[in-house]
């Protein structure tokens, strides 16, 4: 993801997905969600970036402030950006920024 190499990150974040227990899930499942919403943005799709970065800030906000040592809230505040920048018709989204 930190390359902005979305589709490859994507699959590697859906392997640990399905692998991770049920209390895990959500999480690496947000993270799925952010890489499709950026790769969705450099596809043009609008609506399909504007979905995915809903569905990541759904996934992810009960682990914020922190988990598993990424910061939560800054990727958080990082989506909400993406989303209000999307919803103005701007699909040059930034990567995201992990600490």
């Amino acid at each position: 993801m930190r390359r902005g190499e979305y589709f490859t990150a994507h699959e590697e974040l859906e392997d640990a997905w399905r692998a991770a227990p049920a209390e895990e899930r959500d999480f690496f499942q947000g993270l799925v969600h952010v890489t499709v919403a950026l790769y969705q943005a450099g596809r043009g799709n609008r609506v399909g970036c504007e979905r995915q970065l809903e569905k990541a800030a759904r996934r992810l906000g009960p682990y914020a402030p922190e988990h598993r040592g990424v910061d939560i809230t800054s990727i958080l505040r990082q989506v909400a950006d993406a989303a209000a920048l999307a919803a103005s018709g701007d699909l040059s989204l930034p990567p995201l920024e992990l600490a």
